[in-house]
């Protein structure tokens, strides 16, 4: 063997022994046998935590599963509706022809809009509001399992807001009813309908019921319409009208009508039209195509702390009679007297205008009732009275144009009751277009501290109020209502009758002395 095959075999076995001995240096360190790279890749799942029990949740859960079965009833019953209003074609002026291409007559107008409803019975009556279809010539119900079918205008109502739908179709859901009276404020309620259009249809929100017995002036198209609103916190919008209200027990409490607010959009107050007031509406429509009102021929005001003490009452209820109008009264021929609180209609306590509306307006002509009344010092009176028909009025009250208060210096101080007044003269009375034999004491100007302000208005504020009678009595002078209110005495109250110039409208208004 010679040196240099030695030398090699020496060196190999240096790098063998060299190697060995590595591989048992390592495995005395324990050295990781993987690269980082292999270390970051990533594992099949991720493993999650289960749950916490929390036993306190479960009213919660147990809520959160009520709502969703009553939506998952209440919605197949809900209809997405499409209203069509189409102007009539108007012909081109004679002589602007040449302005417009071949003299071709103008394309009608047409008018959509969009609302809710919801079906009442199998077979295919459709709850809504009147101004979601008012002047509709086509009207278009989209159902829930999106069938589209054209519905029928059964009836509408303008002065409570209801309208009747009918379609006709197999196999449809029908929302329950409720009872509308026996509903307390703080109650759930779900309002389910198709808010701002196309893209959110058949939407549920949830609230409390706010407020009961509602008046909302600004939808009276009459002083005959009723205004007994239910009033929640559930969203509504536009696009929610005419849909239901539903209680938590699935039932249809109300009709979705109306909302207040600044923007046009939900701002947490909305309101619904109970559905025990929709649903006597409804009868009657589908019955005749229209509804027929019984009135007691009086006009109605609400009751103040004023009229509660001068007849005696504990608690501020009941309706003020104010007036009788022009024509045939019944309750007049009964013996009704202006100035009267209405406090009982057939037993049943009146606390408020839209309930007494309610519990008249729906009889029959012809057909009697009894009417309670309470008088100065707590006296009671029961008359029996029979309706009168209610007679259509849907015109504004007439208006005259504003004119401006004399001077004050011109007016009769009345301290007691705040006020300065004068009497009515032959050129005031031309003035304010009043009759000829019109006499009384006419109200200049109202101090804002005083016992009559809100309650008596001057010529700027929305009269001139005229002062015809003080306890019945007539007063013709400055002087004469002096008297009279000398003779009241400080501290009591007085009934005053009083003739509104701007609206000709009669009034009764009780006002404590100071």
């Amino acid at each position: 063997m010679s040196v240099r095959t030695l030398n090699w075999l020496k060196f190999g076995g240096l790098v063998t022994l060299a190697f060995a001995l590595g591989l048992l240096f390592a495995g005395l360190l324990d050295l990781p046998d993987r690269s980082m790279a292999q270390d970051q890749v990533r594992p099949a799942a991720v493993e999650t935590v289960q749950a916490p029990a929390i036993p306190e949740a479960r009213v919660l859960t147990q809520l959160s599963d009520a709502f969703a079965a009553v939506a998952e009833q209440v919605r197949p019953s809900v209809v997405f509706i499409q209203s069509q209003r189409t102007s009539r074609t108007t012909r081109i002026p004679e002589g602007m022809e040449p302005f417009f291409h071949d003299g071709v007559p103008r394309r009608p107008n047409v008018r959509r809009g969009t609302g809710s409803g919801f079906i009442v019975s199998a077979d295919g009556y459709i709850l809504t509001n009147n101004h979601v279809i008012e002047g509709a010539d086509k009207v278009t119900v989209r159902l829930f399992d999106r069938r589209e079918l054209i519905a029928k205008v059964v009836g509408s109502d303008p002065l409570t807001d209801v309208a009747v739908l009918k379609i006709e179709a197999p196999r449809l859901t029908a929302a329950a009813f409720g009872n509308s009276d026996g509903t307390r404020i703080g109650d759930w309620v779900l309002a389910v309908g198709n808010p701002l259009g196309d893209a959110f249809t058949f939407s549920v929100t949830s609230g409390i019921i706010s407020g009961k017995g509602r008046r909302l002036d600004g939808l009276q198209r009459s002083r005959a319409g009723i205004s007994d609103f239910i009033q929640t916190d559930a969203a509504i919008n536009p696009g929610n009208s005419g849909g239901p209200l539903v209680s938590a027990r699935g039932e249809g409490i109300g009709i979705n009508s109306a909302i207040a607010s600044e923007t046009g959009y939900y701002a947490g107050y909305g309101f619904a039209i109970p559905i025990k007031l929709a649903r006597v509406v409804m009868n009657q429509l589908v019955a005749s195509g229209k509804v027929q009102r019984a009135a007691l021929g009086i006009e109605v005001r609400e009751v103040s702390e004023n009229d509660a003490a001068y007849v005696g009452l504990k608690e501020i209820r009941g309706v003020v009679v104010g007036g009788f109008g022009e024509g045939t009264s019944p309750a007049r021929e009964a013996g009704l007297e202006a100035g009267d609180v209405i406090v009982s209609i057939d037993g049943q306590a009146v606390n408020y205008v839209a309930q007494l509306q309610q519990l008249v307006g729906f009889r029959r002509p012809g057909e009697s009732v009894t009417v309670e009344v309470a008088r100065k010092g707590g006296a009671r009176k029961t008359y029996n009275v029979r309706l009168m028909e209610q007679t259509g009025d849907t015109a504004p009250s007439e208006q005259v144009e504003e004119e401006a208060a004399p001077e004050p210096e011109e007016a009769a101080n009345f301290q007691q009751l705040g006020i300065r007044g004068r009497t009515l003269t032959p050129e005031m009375v031309g003035e304010l277009e009043l009759g000829r034999d019109a006499r009384g004491v006419a109200v200049m100007e109202v101090d804002p501290n005083g016992p009559s302000y809100g309650q008596l208005f001057s010529a700027a504020d929305g009269g001139a109020d005229i002062i015809q009678a003080v306890e019945g009595a007539a007063v013709r002078t400055d002087g004469e209502l002096a008297a009279a209110l000398r003779e009241a005495g400080r501290g009591t109250i007085v009934t005053l009758r009083v003739f509104n110039s701007r609206t000709r409208q009669s009034r009764i208004e009780r006002i404590r002395l100071e």
